[in-house]
Formats: structure tokens, C-alpha cells, sequence
């Protein structure tokens, strides 16, 4: 049969031609690539001319290039709309891929030819082709160009067994959060419930063939409103285990022997790869540079966030105990009155503003921030293929009218993705032959569906999501380099939150809520008064946050910053790794790691940390746009020009100090959260 993965797309704009691919087209498709690939790499090695940059280090760029479209196709729609057929074939597909991968990156010869490439008088290259070089030589070494013998063929089975157990670790997380189902049919157990919550959950029941019950599920738009909103405690506490025991049930889904097979693997390869721990291997090559320097960040951050977080725990509880005199408040409480203090002290939640954030209007306001900034215009397109019909599809145009990429977004959750919000990309930028190849990018989110009577609305929470995976997309789709291992959102993972987070300061502006919140019925613009409890309301908890998000950070960390894997139950893993940053008193059979994907299957392992880290240059950077204007077109064309058009074509530090002309203050991340208001 003749395979659409295999011959040139001939589809607008190249793009991927979803409608076309079947899933038995999959696995033939790698296995062609695999073999093309080695094929361009067996050239390389075989020259008999002398090793230089462009028959070794550019040629070596250049190679795989049908390998990386068939997987990127693959993988992401193993993620965004899944199966168990397509989750077998990944099965099979993953090692395939890790196998060409690890055997790459070991073989002899072409590492010969790298070096000799590196001895040279390389003066004449340009930054970014030194900096392919340098990244080149580094990557090989790292992945075990120079082990021998045994020790290699470890790391290869290290590597195929890693690749397996993190999509099991993704299958396990998706089957729990899938199979659990809270089915109320008594009216008296929505009291407090928001309508839009009560109305969905009708919806789904309704999906299901039920038409006189309600359905609720831990997907986000689901969970979230009922620990909020739920009077029933009995039914809080129902929901919060069940999310809290994804991957810890007692059942095929289990990942509590997964997760230390994970850490034990990355552990061992360290060791044979001469680190003391994954964590000391991963920062390497991170703006961090080793684990000490994110300790002294977290230090720091404690140091005046913990002492106001048990204020604010304590506000909270005093309400609890106040309005409905409870003794003790337990963690399934902690929204839900929270929400209520919110309330009283600002007189606003979320059912107050979703009706001015109908999601096609925050869809506008993020394409209308982008136009103001950076000149880009959305074009959608009806002729694109897509792989549900749920996504949105569009030509992006730069300032000039000249195409820039294809966009695609992903809004609703379905039982075919996997929780959380997510910015990918089906087709990377480069500027090989002397044309100029642009990306095609996609965002995937989990955001409140329409029901019968309304369209989506978004929750606050969600508009600043939306627009935090937009400027990851910016960053995508702005890309202007020649190399594309360089490209786009290819910088190290403590940089690559930064556009994306920076970008969800506009959501808290004036000036540019006033493009687009616009309420559904009546289309009047979100009152000033509400904008301002916005930004009033814009640090509450935001100590309990800082310290929660350190917590993470520090769970990550006992994974992977540890010479020898703990022997104790996970329960006691975390319990342990938490005592810094405990809040709440007693302890509960529910957990994070078992399902917290970052580290174990998303890429982020030794890396949490990245989240806060690029807090502190997004603040710094955003106190630039808030002197001089935040649609100021001269510090936009600074950042588009050294941020997101640079991508990865130099070292984090160098490209942020182009932008901001000096390094950035660590201490702009604590004005923004209010936890000091001046530091000398």
C-alpha cells in the first residue's frame, strides 16, 4: 500500500496529512526512516574526504530529517488522541526510535570525525555554526560517545528500558484519570455547584446515556470547579483521593514500582557516564549549571515566601472554622475555602468573570496581543487536515504580510489526550538551501467544553493557560534560525519557560484585557472595577503557591539528586522530601509522584526548578515592558529580535542579556509576588 508519511506532503503548506494516515502506515513509515537515516549518517562516516563542519557537523544536522517528521506526528498524537491500538504501537515504535537514537550517538567513526572537526581553526564559522559545534561535541560525550565495551551496551539497554517505562508511566496516569467517574443523582449534592459545572456535568452524563444524573471526572474543567464550588465535603474528599491516587491504586495502573525503576536507570547512567547523580548530569547543561545553585534559589524563595504562606494557611482555616466551624481543615477543604475567603476579601471568583472570557474572544485577544506587539496577523483555514475536529487550524503572517507558520489549537478534553496544557510542534524551522522553512506549531489545552446553552467559558486560571502555551507558540512560530536543532523553543529547559510565562503578565493588564474580555451575551468590555480586583487579587496565595511549587521542585529532586535510590515506600519518599515545605498537618495515602508526568515522562526530570527559575527572568523582563509601556514596539522588537527569533543559537544568558542589557535581578520575582515590596 502506498504510504502517506513516506512521499512529500502535497497538502497546504506541507502540512501533515492527518485525514490520510492510517495507523498501520505508523510502524512500516519508522522503519524506512530508520534505515534512510542511517543510510545519510553511513555517508557521513564513509567520506574519504577530510572531516570539516559542513560533511560532518551540518551534514549530521541535516540527517534524520524524515525520521523526526514521521515521530513528531506519531508521539504528539500519542498524546493528543490516543488509543490503546496506537498506545501498543508505541510500544513498539519508542524502542525502534531509542535504539537508532543510542547507536548514533555511540558510533566510533562518526564521533572520530567530530572531533577531528573540533581540533580545527574553526574562527571562521559564525556564532551559531560554532555554537552547533560546541552543542554537537558536548551532546556525544554526553550520551556515551566515549564509553567502551560493556558500559556501552548498558547504556543502550539503560536507554531502550527508559523509553519504554516512561510512555507505560503516561499509559497508567491516563487509564486511572480515565476510569474514575463520580455519578450524582441526587440535587441536594450539587449545592454550591456553580451552574456552567452543573450543566456540563449533565452534558457528559448525557454523553454516557444517562440523561437523569450528573457526571463529574478529575479531568481539569471537571475537578477543578467541584473543589471549589462543592459543599459536600464528603464529595470533596472523594474527588481529591482519586486524583490524588492516580497511579497508586492497586491495580494494572500502579506506577510506584515504575517510578523507582525510572530513577534507578537514570541513576545508573549518570554513574557510568562519570555524574554523581541524574540531577548533577542534567543541570550541565541548564542556565543552573548544578544542583547547588537551585537549592540557593529555593533557599531564597523560602526564606520570605514559607513564613507568609502559614499566614495565609491560617486565614484560611480561620474561615473554615468561622463559617462552618470546622476543627480541622483538610486538604480537600483547602479550595474550596480559599475560594470563599477570595470572595470575601475581593469580592470576585471565577464565576464572576467567565463571562467575559468566552474562549473565541481570549482566542482574539491573544492573536490581537500578538499583532500589537509583534505585527502578526491569524488567518484561520478550513483547507488544512487536522486530527480531530475539535482543532483549530490557522495561517500566521508577520509583520511584513509575509507567512510565518501554520498554527494549530487543541482546546477540549477527551478520554484520547492526557491532562494539562501543552505546546508542541509537527514541523521545525531552518534556513537550509536558501529557504527560509517555516514551523508548524500547536498548542493542546484541557479547557471548559460549550454545553447546550453556553459557549466555552473560560476560568481566569485558564485565559492566563491559554496565553502561557501562546507564547510558547510565539516562540515557535517566530523562529529565525539556520539550524533547526537551534530553532524555536530548542534552548535549555530552564530558559524555555520564560516566553511562555512572561506572556501571561498581559492577562492581568488593562490595556489589553480591554481587546477582548467582552461578556458573552451583552458584549459590553469587562468593567474597571473588575480589572482592578484582577490585579488586587493577583498575589493572593501567592506564598502558598511559591511554596507549593518549590515543594515540587524538591520531590524532583529526591528522585534524581540522590547517589543511591531510596528503599523506602514512595508514601515516605515524599513525606521526607516535603518536610521543608509542609503546610498542612496529618498525613493521606494520596501523592504526586505517581503521576506527575513532568518528571517522569515529560522531560522536565532534575528540571522542575525551570518553572520558578524563569519566573525570575519573566519578571525582570516584564518590569521592562511596564517602564517603557507593555505594547511598547521598541522593547517588543528587542525581545522578538534576541529572544524569540534567536532560539537556542547561543548560550541562555547571552541572548537574555541582549534583550534586557544587563543580567537579571533575582529579586523581581519576589516584587511581583508581593512577598517583599522593596529589596536593597
Amino acid at each position: 500500500m502506498s504510504n502517506p508519511l513516506l512521499v512529500p506532503f502535497k497538502t497546504v503548506f506541507e502540512t501533515a496529512p492527518f485525514e490520510e494516515i492510517q495507523l498501520a502506515h505508523y510502524l512500516p513509515a519508522v522503519k524506512t526512516a530508520i534505515e534512510t537515516a542511517k543510510e545519510e549518517v553511513a555517508a557521513i562516516v564513509d567520506n574519504k574526504a577530510p572531516a570539516n563542519f559542513i560533511n560532518t557537523i551540518e551534514a549530521l544536522e541535516r540527517s534524520g530529517h524524515l525520521l523526526g517528521t514521521i515521530t513528531s506526528i506519531f508521539f504528539n498524537l500519542n498524546s493528543a488522541e490516543t488509543s490503546s491500538e496506537m498506545q501498543a504501537l508505541a510500544q513498539e515504535i519508542s524502542p525502534l526510535v531509542t535504539a537508532f537514537s543510542t547507536e548514533l550517538l555511540l558510533n566510533e567513526k562518526l564521533f572520530e570525525r567530530i572531533e577531528e572537526v573540533s581540533k580545527q581553526d574553526n574562527s571562521s564559522l559564525n556564532s551559531e555554526a560554532a555554537y552547533l559545534l560546541d552543542k554537537t561535541v558536548k551532546s556525544f560525550v554526553r550520551n556515551g560517545a566515549k564509553l567502551k565495551g560493556a558500559d556501552k551496551e548498558r547504556l543502550k539497554e539503560i536507554n531502550n528500558k527508559l523509553s519504554a517505562l516512561s510512555l507505560t508511566f503516561s499509559e497508567h496516569v491516563l487509564k486511572d484519570t480515565n476510569d474514575f467517574e463520580m455519578w450524582i443523582e441526587e440535587e441536594a449534592d450539587l449545592a454550591g455547584l456553580p451552574e456552567g459545572a452543573i450543566e456540563a456535568a449533565k452534558a457528559s452524563a448525557k454523553e454516557k446515556g444517562k440523561s437523569n444524573a450528573y457526571l463529574f471526572t478529575i479531568d481539569y474543567p471537571s475537578y477543578i470547579p467541584f473543589m471549589k464550588y462543592a459543599e459536600n465535603r464528603n464529595l470533596r474528599k472523594k474527588m481529591y483521593e482519586a486524583f490524588g491516587r492516580r497511579g497508586f491504586l492497586d491495580n494494572e495502573n500502579n506506577n510506584t514500582e515504575i517510578i523507582k525503576e525510572i530513577s534507578s536507570l537514570r541513576l545508573e547512567r549518570a554513574n557510568l557516564l562519570g555524574y554523581k547523580t541524574h540531577a548533577a548530569f542534567v543541570l550541565e547543561e541548564r542556565m543552573a549549571k548544578s544542583p547547588k545553585v537551585v537549592y540557593e534559589l529555593w533557599d531564597e524563595l523560602l526564606l520570605y515566601a514559607l513564613p507568609k504562606a502559614k499566614e495565609e494557611l491560617a486565614e484560611v482555616e480561620n474561615l473554615a472554622k468561622t463559617e462552618d466551624l470546622l476543627e480541622k481543615m483538610e486538604r480537600w477543604d483547602f479550595s474550596y475555602y480559599s475560594e470563599k475567603l477570595q470572595m470575601q476579601k475581593f469580592a470576585i471568583n471565577d464565576e464572576i468573570l467567565k463571562p467575559y472570557f468566552k474562549l473565541e474572544n481570549v482566542i482574539d485577544g491573544a492573536f490581537l496581543t500578538a499583532n500589537k506587539l509583534f505585527g502578526l496577523t491569524f488567518k484561520p483555514r478550513t483547507d488544512i487536515q487536522k486530527y480531530h475536529e475539535d482543532v483549530m487550524t490557522y495561517e500566521v503572517f508577520d509583520g511584513n504580510g509575509k507567512f510565518l507558520a501554520v498554527f494549530y489549537a487543541d482546546f477540549f478534553p477527551r478520554a484520547s489526550k492526557r491532562g494539562g496544557a501543552w505546546m508542541t510542534s509537527f514541523k521545525g524551522q531552518n534556513k537550509y538551501d536558501g529557504k527560509n522553512e517555516r514551523p508548524h506549531v500547536a498548542i493542546v489545552c484541557n479547557f471548559t467544553k460549550p454545553t447546550d446553552t453556553k459557549p466555552s467559558l473560560l476560568t481566569f486560571n485558564e485565559v492566563t493557560t491559554l496565553f502561557h502555551e501562546f507564547g510558547h507558540a510565539l516562540h515557535g512560530m517566530m523562529a529565525n534560525g539556520y539550524y533547526e536543532s537551534l530553532s524555536g523553543t530548542n534552548v535549555f529547559w530552564d530558559f524555555v519557560e520564560l516566553p511562555s510565562q512572561l506572556m501571561e503578565n498581559w492577562c492581568y493588564e488593562k490595556e489589553c484585557l480591554d481587546l477582548f474580555a467582552k461578556h458573552y451575551e451583552t458584549g459590553e468590555s469587562i468593567p474597571e472595577e473588575l480589572i482592578q480586583k484582577i490585579k488586587d487579587s493577583m498575589n493572593f496565595l501567592s506564598a502558598y503557591q511559591t511554596v507549593r511549587q518549590v515543594g515540587l521542585g524538591q520531590l524532583d529532586m529526591a528522585w534524581h539528586d540522590v547517589t543511591t535510590i531510596p528503599s523506602d515506600s514512595v508514601l515516605e519518599v515524599e513525606k521526607i522530601a516535603g518536610e521543608k515545605t509542609k503546610l498542612f498537618d496529618g498525613e493521606t495515602d494520596t501523592l504526586t509522584s505517581t503521576a506527575f508526568s513532568h518528571i517522569f515522562a515529560g522531560g522536565y526530570s532534575a528540571g522542575y526548578y525551570s518553572y520558578k527559575w524563569a519566573e525570575v527572568l519573566e519578571a525582570d523582563a516584564f518590569e521592562y515592558f511596564k517602564e517603557n509601556g507593555i505594547f511598547n514596539r521598541e522593547v517588543a522588537n528587542r525581545y522578538k529580535e534576541n529572544i524569540l527569533m534567536r532560539g537556542g543559537s547561543a548560550h541562555p544568558m547571552e541572548i537574555y542579556k541582549a534583550f534586557r542589557g544587563k543580567s537579571p535581578d533575582s529579586k523581581a520575582l519576589l516584587r511581583k509576588s508581593g512577598l517583599v515590596e522593596t529589596v536593597h
